[in-house]
């Protein structure tokens, strides 16, 4: 499906184009790398196009930040030495005795950060299941100023309604921020459907090559987007120049790869569905997802992540370390197909008595599905699951 922003600019044109233009003394095609800490300044305190030090400003990171704004349809977004660090740029905003609504069904890492590191400076969490409403909009405090989730959800694809948590968290006075990793601007837009925030691992979809680590936030308010710039120069978890020129080389090519995941995720979904070794598989583009609908009506594709769960540790294992071109490793969005057990991976520092709670147990597998040929895809899922 042709997605097309609301300023008309359909989203490959944006992809190849938005926020650039040729560099103004070579004409170079590709923004340059600027491999620079600081810039000459002509007179004391005067810098030169506002450019004094490279933690504050950088023009090849500024690149990519008005590129990826474009893809998300927002008029800023701010890049980040990784994913981590931009959601707890957005957290760092807050107080202590301040209060956060997030998904429990989080990136093990976001969890860990949550619990063993932000907690400890006094800010309080209520952790959900964002699929129902109701437990949202029951968890809320007057003390609440963000609603954090994932929407699907890592590992587990739950599906949060974008625009009615948005009106839950605007009813009480709070920010959402939706994590749309996952889904990647191509298949989702969180602030047309009324998010104020969309973080991204810039590491994973955006990027797509796997040889970066980065995050980036988007909005739409001025203020919103000077506060969190602020803290980005107070605290300094900036990316380096080439990490944000790799990235801006990927989000070139993001809707070409993105309608193979697309394409190749749901033909692995369809083929473990009706595979008996597979107790079950979860992935929103089955009509089987129980939230199916909901998926259908705020994304336009549903990615290459895939959970299935065979309902058995030792047999996860062992089609974890059988396949062949799925390759054995943690990560995901990029060009190559992985295959990884959360429970003992991405999600090992969640306690286990929640993990398990919500479904990841050892018996789950994650797949993100690469772009490699189809056919040779399943045949490896197939050899090694028999």
């Amino acid at each position: 499906m042709t997605r097309t922003p609301s300023d008309g600019t359909r989203f490959g044109t944006l992809a190849v184009h938005a926020g650039q233009a040729p560099e103004a003394e070579t004409g170079a095609i590709m923004p340059p790398i600027f491999q620079t800490s600081t810039y000459v300044q002509p007179d004391v305190a005067h810098p030169k196009g506002g450019y004094d030090y490279a933690r504050v400003q950088n023009p090849t990171r500024e690149a990519l930040e008005r590129n990826v704004a474009g893809l998300e349809g927002g008029k800023h977004a701010v890049a980040f030495a990784s994913g981590l660090s931009a959601i707890e740029a957005v957290v760092k905003r807050l107080s202590a005795g301040d209060h956060i609504v997030t998904e429990e069904n989080t990136y093990g890492g976001v969890t860990r950060m949550f619990t063993r590191v932000i907690e400890k400076l006094g800010i309080e969490f209520s952790f959900v299941d964002t699929r129902d409403p109701d437990q949202i909009r029951d968890a809320m405090r007057p003390t609440t100023k963000l609603v954090h989730v994932e929407t699907p959800t890592n590992p587990m694809m739950r599906i949060c309604d974008i625009s009615v948590t948005a009106e839950i968290a605007h009813e009480g006075g709070a920010l959402l921020m939706v994590d749309n990793t996952f889904a990647s601007p191509f298949n989702q837009r969180p602030l047309a459907l009324g998010a104020d925030v969309t973080v991204h691992s810039s590491t994973k979809y955006l990027n797509g090559h796997s040889d970066i680590i980065g995050g980036i936030l988007a909005v739409d308010d001025d203020d919103l987007a000077e506060d969190i710039r602020f803290v980005r120069k107070s605290t300094g978890a900036v990316p380096g120049p080439m990490d944000a020129w790799l990235c801006l080389r990927g989000t070139k090519t993001l809707h070409v790869r993105m309608e193979r995941h697309n394409e190749n995720g749901l033909a692995v979904a369809n083929f473990l569905e009706d595979h008996s070794a597979i107790r079950r598989v979860i992935y929103p583009g089955l009509e089987s997802h129980p939230q199916h609908d909901l998926a259908g009506q705020q994304m336009s594709g549903f990615t290459g992540m895939v959970a299935l769960d065979l309902g058995d540790p030792a047999r996860a294992r062992a089609l974890a370390t059988g396949t062949r071109v799925f390759q054995l490793a943690e990560s995901l969005g990029g060009v190559e197909s992985l295959i990884s057990v959360p429970a003992l991976q991405t999600h090992a520092s969640v306690p286990k008595e929640r993990r398990e709670a919500m479904g990841v147990t050892e018996g789950l597998v994650r797949l993100s599905v690469g772009i490699e040929d189809i056919d040779d895809l399943l045949e490896d899922l197939d050899q090694a699951l028999a």
